[in-house]
């Protein structure tokens, strides 16, 4: 079996970088330059995120929520301990 987890994000488009920018409660904050059009702020979520976690973009995948500003995401690759220990290392 393939390791999955998954994580809450709360997307800010339109900002002025791409950024991880810490935890609302039990969700991340993520800012991305793009648009929500197209599926362009989410392309931007999952580079980043693949970016920031040093795993491929086709381990991260958007759940629930394309359209919306709130997204449950899953990243094949990593358990829930090891992306919670990542995220809090970048957001610390």
């Amino acid at each position: 079996m393939t390791n999955a987890a998954r994580i809450t994000v709360k997307v800010a488009p339109g900002a002025s970088q791409d950024k991880i920018a810490g935890w609302l409660g039990e969700a991340l904050k993520i800012r991305v330059r793009a648009q929500p059009e197209k599926g362009q702020a989410n392309s931007a979520v999952i580079e980043l995120l693949a970016k920031s976690l040093d795993i491929p973009n086709r381990n991260i995948r958007v759940c629930t929520g394309e359209t919306a500003r709130t997204k449950l995401i899953e990243i094949t690759g990593l358990s829930e301990t090891d992306l919670r220990h990542k995220l809090l290392a970048l957001t610390a």
